[in-house]
């Protein structure tokens, strides 16, 4: 593929349309003049399929309620077919306006104000504000850092849930911001510690079709021939994949009946939304006819990705730059040549980038950052070249 040509016919200019990722800089970070990689959202316009399946329902000029129809069903449930191995029915999904909402929502149908809830930091930030904000206790099991490979201490894990009496587990899979595939294994071993001490799994998965180097996304359905579905509440959605995030629409995927009574029963209770009608009609137009579209993404992101790790490697070899399994965001260790205390600072206001920094992710992370992939190359080039002049000229005084 011709990554520039690829990315002067995809890439848009996005500042000034109202976007949280380049518009809100000024309220997130206190200056409006960054170069922002923080928000996993991208640059890429969405697929063709999509804009057109969208301009068609504008042009028919009515906006009223939305119905879920037989196509939308088909093409999400091949899509889930061919590309991970999971059978679905319609029984087996509900809809919601996002995988942090549902976040909340399954913390709240399935456990009671003190419950506690663990989660593997570092980790996606809303999995500690679902947790928080709800009156749950909050517990942690930090993944062990390999030079840069992260996994989970099962023993430690398993410790942490008897000594707390946790009730449920929220999986980041693939895991944001580490990179990390979960394996068969590694999943059927943490769950196998779940099902024998009676917690419940709910797996966000949204980043499920961004895999690399031959890495397979295992869909915790499939583990062990589906043997953990009854402890198992998974969510996904097609707005990572596609770049769809502010069409807000999500799948909640139960395949226990008593625990989708439960889901429902909640839901009943706080009032049902309605599905997001632009959402149905984006998302299956992306499942339907996206597919090339994703492909040619991420042999950019993986362009991306290699061209930043080969320049820290030669010009700042102590730079330590996670190894890129799964998602689009990159997780870069800067302890080599800056305090933990004074990266967030350096990266704002010395190098001029909005990245998320690793004290969001786990309080055992100051010194890290997370840098969006997903992006014009010249955008990355521009925040490598940065970071290299000015950690050298930091490092030369």
């Amino acid at each position: 593929m011709d990554i520039e040509k690829f990315c002067r016919e995809n890439c848009v200019e996005r500042r000034g349309t109202g976007t949280l990722k380049w518009d809100s800089l000024q309220e997130i970070f206190g200056d409006s003049d960054l170069l922002p990689l923080w928000v996993a959202d991208m640059e890429i316009q969405s697929p063709a399929a999509v804009r057109e399946a969208l301009v068609k329902r504008v042009e028919h000029g009515v906006f009223g309620y939305g119905a879920v129809e037989n196509s939308y069903f088909d093409y999400f449930f091949a899509w889930q077919k061919k590309h991970h191995k999971v059978d679905l029915a319609r029984e087996n999904v509900r809809f919601a306006t996002g995988v942090v909402g549902s976040l909340y929502a399954a913390v709240r149908a399935y456990t009671q104000e003190e419950a506690s809830v663990i989660i593997c930091p570092p980790v996606y930030y809303p999995f500690y504000d679902a947790i928080l904000n709800t009156g749950r206790k909050l517990v942690t099991c930090e993944l062990d850092n390999h030079n840069g490979y992260y996994t989970l201490d099962f023993e430690k894990f398993e410790k942490e849930i008897i000594d707390n009496k946790v009730e449920m587990f929220i999986l980041c899979s693939p895991h944001n911001p580490v990179s990390r595939v979960w394996s068969e294994e590694e999943l059927d071993t943490m769950f196998d510690i779940c099902h024998r001490h009676g917690v419940l799994v709910v797996s966000d998965e949204i980043h499920q079709d961004f895999t690399y180097e031959g890495k397979k996304f295992v869909s915790s359905a499939l583990v062990s021939n589906g043997k953990y579905k009854d402890i198992l509440i998974t969510l996904n959605a097609g707005s990572k994949t596609f770049n769809l995030a502010g069409l807000i629409h999500s799948h909640v995927i139960i395949f226990d009946k008593q625990l989708m009574a439960a889901y429902d029963a909640y839901i009943k209770g706080i009032g049902s939304p309605e599905v997001n009608l632009m959402g149905i009609v984006g998302v299956e137009a992306a499942f339907r006819g996206g597919e090339e579209w994703l492909e040619n993404v991420k042999t950019l992101i993986i362009h991306n990705y290699n061209y930043m790790k080969q320049e820290f490697a030669r010009e700042l070899p102590e730079i330590i730059v996670t190894p890129l399994e799964g998602t689009y965001l990159s997780w870069i260790d800067l302890r080599g040549y800056l305090t933990g205390e004074e990266t967030a600072g350096f990266i704002q206001n010395k190098c001029r980038l909005a990245c998320d920094v690793g004290e969001w992710f786990s309080l055992m992370a100051h010194g890290f950052i997370r840098i969006n992939l997903a992006t014009d190359t010249k955008n990355v080039v521009t925040a490598v070249e940065s970071i290299i002049k000015n950690i050298k000229e930091k490092v030369g005084e």
